[in-house]
């Protein structure tokens, strides 16, 4: 995990190349002082790093983000308000690259849409 404490995983579960991960935000972390102070909003790069570090671990892969053909914020994560996302992927492996889909949802809302190629590292 590159940013230790932001999250804790609730559950996880992977069929085939579908991942589908329930995460529980930690509204204390340091990176919410920041971003924002009195008003904290997850970050779109750290919801990108959640992302890539399942695929990682569902793909047993190191992973490099070389194209996001698709990036759609929806709604704001607050982890005052809504501190449990919920995250589905799908991945195939084409060659050396990893191509992935994700919904992340809180509650009903999705809050993010991506679409993007991950080129596998060494």
């Amino acid at each position: 995990m590159l940013i230790e404490g932001l999250y804790t995983v609730k559950e996880c579960n992977q069929e085939d190349q579908n991942i589908l991960a329930t995460i529980m935000l930690h509204k204390d972390h340091d990176i919410f002082k920041g971003h924002f102070p009195g008003n904290p909003v997850m970050p779109g790069v750290c919801m990108l790093q959640i992302i890539k570090e399942f695929t990682e671990e569902a793909t047993g892969k190191q992973l490099f983000l070389s194209v996001s053909s698709n990036i759609k914020f929806m709604a704001i994560i607050n982890p005052e308000i809504n501190p449990e996302v919920t995250l589905a992927i799908s991945y195939t492996e084409e060659g050396d690259q990893v191509k992935i889909k994700n919904t992340s949802s809180i509650g009903e809302t999705v809050a993010l849409k991506l679409s993007a190629t991950f080129k596998i590292m060494g």
